[in-house]
């Protein structure tokens, strides 16, 4: 009987579940109807295109990349978009900053030098939780002020917080190991939407006020508007959330495992060519180098002969494809909203829905940033300012607010993520951090609800003093 074989376990049955008839089933039905008038043909399909790749990423019942897979055949069999457009994401700076960040990040588990920073970075921080996530904080919040790429920041950061997380005794699975991560990831988003030019979004909205609207917005008026509440506030308020959340206590190793290792050759390579990299990255405002072209060249440098720590062998396993196509998707959607006048329309929608009125400051207030956040579940963030920047004008004379402040105010929604999809560098670092996306979503619609309910409403009173709504 011991030489019977057990039958290999297969694939698990796929279960059609009513999530599944609802998604599928509003998508088709969208995209049959006819368009409205004076809108594309494609538009009815786009919107049904939409619903089934956001329905999917944010219920999470397929995988995301396979998601993201499904939508580039999709939108070509459908004709939503041209070509350019869908796989715009394959072209797009951010995905190539990426690829150099998984690389940098490569190199720095390959060496051990994320381990030797990890312990110079909390150091006696290691018996305390708590402290452990406040020290990650603050690096986040302080390297947003050098680095202009929240992408360049996880990739950068995230093999540190493994790191870190393992020098605390966590491993994959427990819960401080989840919060390390998630300090990390939504630390190196959240605060820096408040800093200029920390992230994408922000310079989408820099670029179009001023090409738009003839607004000039300065990085001081830019801080002194967002950083206090949605900045510092709102990172300290994410600080608690983790440790409530994802209670843990650090079992530090003991002496005898954590032997100091003499830093090695390889090290100290990648230290300089990190220390260059960070250096060009803090001075892009003088050389105009895109951060992504940075970062890939310090990823090839770290493949470099002779130079370099990484070897062509360790690409199979450095560049994580299913990442990689995932965020080519979502950027992909993100043109084809550009691309078909949607995100114009579903725009028009809110107002339709949400009318506005002159005068009425603290409700028109609420409407722009609960509007904001809303388009940021339906088109992604950094579609945000590109989407409300056009809309300015008419918003600001039916409001009778000034341009500027209706610009502004696209920061309180691009700067509420409630899924990781709706922010590539999170879920970047979710997923290579081994941290569950519901994690993330949990944690983001935590966050979010008490962002709507008590910082909006601190946001309004601070805007009014200093004047931005008259």
């Amino acid at each position: 009987m011991d030489d019977v074989k057990k039958p290999v376990a297969g694939p698990a049955p796929v279960v059609v579940g009513w999530p599944d008839l609802l998604i599928c089933g509003t998508a088709i039905v969208v995209a049959l109807l006819p368009p409205p008038d004076g809108q594309a043909p494609a538009m009815m399909r786009a919107i049904g295109l939409m619903i089934f790749t956001i329905g999917y990423w944010a219920t999470g019942r397929i995988a995301e990349h396979l998601v993201a897979l499904v939508f580039f055949l999709l939108a070509m069999l459908i004709t939503v978009a041209p070509a350019t457009e869908v796989f715009s994401g394959f072209a797009a700076p951010a995905f190539w900053l990426m690829v150099g960040g998984l690389l940098i990040g490569g190199a720095v588990d390959r060496t051990g030098l994320g381990r030797h920073l990890a312990r110079a970075v909390i150091g006696r921080a290691a018996t305390s939780y708590g402290k452990i996530i406040a020290a990650i904080l603050a690096i986040d919040v302080a390297l947003a002020f050098i680095m202009p790429s929240t992408m360049g920041r996880v990739a950068l950061l995230l093999p540190i917080a493994k790191s870190i997380a393992d020098e605390a005794g966590f491993r994959p699975g427990d819960r401080g190991w989840s919060g390390v991560i998630l300090a990390i990831v939504f630390g190196s988003y959240l605060a820096p939407t408040t800093i200029l030019p920390a992230n994408v979004p922000n310079n989408v909205l820099l670029g179009a006020a001023e090409a738009l609207h003839g607004v000039a917005i300065t990085y001081f008026d830019y801080l002194l508007l967002h950083f206090p509440i949605l900045g510092l506030m709102k990172t300290l308020i994410l600080g608690v959330l983790i440790v409530k959340l994802w209670p843990d206590r650090p079992v530090p190793k003991a002496s005898e495992d954590r032997q100091e290792e003499r830093w090695s050759p390889a090290e100290y390579r990648l230290l300089c060519l990190l220390v260059v990299a960070l250096s060009f990255w803090m001075t892009d405002v003088w050389h105009g180098i895109l951060p992504a072209w940075i970062s890939l060249t310090a990823g090839l440098l770290c493949l470099a002969p002779r130079i370099g720590v990484l070897a062509a062998a360790d690409l199979d396993h450095t560049l994580k494809l299913r990442p990689l196509i995932y965020v080519a998707g979502i950027f992909g959607l993100g043109s084809v909203v550009a691309s078909t006048g949607l995100g114009g329309f579903l725009a028009q929608g809110l107002l339709t829905i949400f009318p506005v009125s002159a005068g009425a400051d603290a409700i028109n207030f609420m409407f722009l940033a609960l509007g904001g956040a809303m388009l940021g579940l339906l088109t992604t963030m950094p579609s945000v300012p590109a989407i409300i920047a056009p809309l300015a004008g008419e918003l600001a004379s039916a409001m009778d607010l000034p341009v500027k402040s209706v610009l502004m105010s696209a920061v309180l929604g691009f700067s509420t993520a409630i899924f990781p999809y709706q922010v590539p560098p999170l879920l970047l670092g979710l997923y290579l951090g081994n941290v569950p996306l519901r994690e993330g979503a949990r944690l983001g619609m935590v966050l979010g609800g008490i962002t709507i309910v008590t910082l909006f409403p601190l946001n309004f009173l601070w805007w009014q003093w200093l004047g931005y709504l008259r």
